[in-house]
C-alpha cells in the first residue's frame, strides 16, 4: 500500500473511527493499551482492504485496477 493511499483512507472519518474501536477491542484482549501507532498499521494491513470494499465499492475497483496494471 502507497503512502498516499493510506493518506487517502485515513481523511475518511469513517475509517478513524474504526481504527478507533480497533485500538480499544485490542486494548482490551490485552490487558493494556496497545497504542495508537499499533492499532493502525494492524487496521490498515489487516482490515482496511475489506472495509473499502464494502464502503467505497468504487474507490476499490479503482485500486484493484491501478494494482493490476503493475
Amino acid at each position: 500500500m502507497k503512502v498516499s493511499d493510506v493518506r487517502d483512507r485515513l481523511k475518511d472519518k469513517r475509517v478513524i473511527e474504526e481504527i478507533n474501536r480497533h485500538l480499544w477491542i485490542e486494548s482490551q484482549k490485552a490487558g493494556y493499551s496497545i497504542g495508537i501507532e499499533r492499532a493502525t498499521d494492524e487496521w490498515l494491513r489487516l482490515y482496511s482492504e475489506g472495509w473499502m470494499k464494502y464502503h467505497m465499492p468504487e474507490k476499490y475497483k479503482q485500486a484493484a485496477a491501478k494494482k493490476k496494471s503493475r
